[in-house]
């Protein structure tokens, strides 16, 4: 594993490039932060390899007993295309920790970064038939990976739709145990004392990091009456400051769209916010005539009730919202089918605990957003999912407890 991130390192730029052209993630950002966060996660999870222990237990009458941590077999891995590097390693890395063996299916717009990290794998050492990337559709190859009977349990990061079917073929083959990280309408709830610069730069790269292709973006803005119209101008200046374009320059901040269907959905969900009331107030075009470009997009004056503001758009677009009193945040916070995220921005630390431990998600920012570390689990609540990816959490996904009892005659300690 340590051969392995090695060798994800210094072949850095072919990945990246593979990425950009395959995902259409931003070339340099993918370089440094999705590329140098998978070498962190083969590191931190070798590391655990030897630290995978049970508990002796103090059992009453005369008996001995301990636990053991086994592999739990065979594990299919179906990931999402928003992320291909960094997902790839977030389901194998405590896989390969916990020893055991995976079929990892990429999502079918972006499989050429996968078919790579297996042959590194192969360079690396690790054993033919442990790590396996199989193309495909979902439909057929992702169905297949969820109802095998071989299979001992499936991880997936992606919709709430696909999860739901993911466990429907996993119950009605050998009810193996699944784990899902699915969807995310997050909010980020920014206080009046919050700093308007700093706010509007979380508020910001929250939502459009990646174009907004992804599961935790700060699409649901809820900002208190007293600075509102401030950090409502600030948000504006900063969409149409963005550069727009091939994700190879290094001037450009945010690049096209995944594919075509996610292009013309984003663009659907604009029309429909524009109908059902919401202001737009700034963005909501295509940029160019060629490719899958949309501008920074952001509506204000937009109700809980409204579909952008409640369904997930994956793209650029945020809905900004006003709210008065500290319940009120919390209330429509809370208003969602989804938990996996939410922020608070605030110098009021009896608030930010207060706002954190009311909130019903899987990982709450305060005054940061998108901010993830290796040792920190990370999944979601409601239709979110279950299971926790990444911190030493993770490496419970793929193990067995098995417990061991024996008697002990005469033992003066009974």
């Amino acid at each position: 594993m340590m051969k392995f991130a090695d060798l994800i390192q210094e072949n850095a730029e072919e990945i990246a490039a593979l990425d950009a052209v395959n995902g259409s993630k931003l070339f340099t950002l993918c370089k440094v932060i999705d590329i140098a966060a998978a070498s962190r996660t083969l590191r931190y999870y070798a590391g655990a390899v030897d630290k995978i222990h049970g508990t002796l237990l103090k059992l009453s009458k005369g008996l001995h007993g301990y636990t053991l941590k086994e592999p739990i077999g065979v594990v299919g891995s179906i990931i999402p295309w928003n992320f291909p590097t960094a997902m790839f390693f977030m389901k194998t890395g405590p896989a390969l920790a916990a020893g055991c063996t995976i079929i990892l299916k990429p999502a079918e717009q972006t499989p050429l970064s996968a078919l790579y990290y297996a042959h590194l794998a192969k360079m690396a050492g690790v054993p033919d038939g442990v790590l396996n990337v199989v193309n495909g559709y979902g439909c057929t190859t992702g169905a297949a990976i969820s109802s095998h009977m071989d299979i001992d349990k499936v991880t997936f990061t992606g919709s709430t739709e696909v999860g739901r079917k993911i466990m429907m073929a996993a119950a009605a083959s050998n009810l193996k145990p699944v784990s899902l990280e699915l969807g995310g309408k997050s909010p980020l709830l920014i206080f009046d004392d919050a700093d308007i610069d700093q706010a509007a730069d979380v508020a910001f790269s929250g939502m459009f990091f990646n174009k907004g292709e992804i599961c935790v973006a700060s699409s649901r803005v809820f900002v208190q009456e007293g600075i509102y119209e401030k950090l409502e101008k600030k948000l504006v200046e900063k969409a149409k400051a963005t550069v727009v374009g091939d994700p190879f320059d290094p001037k450009v901040h945010q690049g096209p769209q995944t594919n075509k269907m996610q292009f013309e959905k984003i663009l659907s969900y604009i029309e429909k916010g524009k109908t059902e009331g919401a202001t737009l107030l700034v963005g909501g075009n295509r940029v160019g005539q060629k490719g899958y470009y949309i501008e920074p997009t952001i509506f204000a004056d937009v109700k809980d009730n409204m579909t952008i503001a409640k369904e997930e758009i994956f793209g650029p677009v945020l809905c900004l919202m006003k709210f008065k009193t500290l319940e009120e945040a919390i209330k429509r916070a809370n208003i969602t089918t989804y938990g996996l995220a939410a922020g608070i921005i605030t110098k009021n630390l009896n608030v930010a605990n207060s706002v954190s431990r009311s909130i019903r998600v899987g990982i709450i920012w305060i005054n940061c957003y998108t901010v993830f570390d290796v040792g920190c689990p990370f999944g979601g609540y409601k239709m979110s999912g279950f299971g926790r990816d990444f911190g030493l959490e993770a490496l419970d996904q793929y193990l067995q407890i098995k417990s061991v009892v024996t008697p002990v005659l005469n033992s003066p300690w009974y």
